[in-house]
């Protein structure tokens, strides 16, 4: 009976695999390497322009608008490393939180889910340090967050300077 006793309450220590969004489990797949990649597309950048043309013919001058548009950029499909669906457990999620919060991107609570607004300020930080433009987090803006650890090589080259 004793021995029973203390079997329950180590099993409810289990930690429960990370509840993922469908749509952030959709863009993560797992590579021939082990490692696991997010898939995303860029959308292409287009510039509309407006302007002016004179109507040809004599008399007082009479104009035209014209709009063209052109694609300043194609449409991409990237694909980077990221981390693998069950490592973002509640735990890693806060931590998550906590480094988006301390660089002034996550302006809600902390609280170890991987809502929409952590998925918000996600996009936002990789946007703004030139990452990936998708609310995947890739393994390399969770090395700049300081929350997932570099790789030997990545200490040498850092070592080396």
């Amino acid at each position: 009976m004793f021995r029973l006793l203390l079997a329950l309450p180590l099993a409810a220590c289990v930690a429960a695999p990370p509840d993922l969004p469908a749509f952030m489990a959709a863009r993560i797949e797992t590579g021939p390497d082990g490692r696991c990649y997010g898939r995303d597309i860029t959308p292409a950048v287009i510039e509309t322009v407006r302007e002016q043309v004179r109507e040809p013919g004599d008399g007082p001058a009479r104009y035209r608008s014209v709009t063209r548009q052109s694609i300043l950029r194609e449409r991409q499909a990237v694909l980077f490393e990221t981390l693998c669906p069950p490592e973002f457990t509640p735990a890693f999620v806060e931590t998550l939180q906590r480094a988006l919060v301390t660089r002034g991107f996550h302006p809600g609570p902390v609280t170890g889910q991987l809502d929409g607004v952590t998925l918000d300020a996600v996009q936002a930080f990789q946007r703004g340090s030139g990452g990936p433009d998708s609310p995947v987090l890739s393994l390399a803006s969770a090395q700049r967050l300081g929350i997932r650890a570099l790789t030997p090589a990545q200490l040498d080259i850092m070592n080396s300077r």
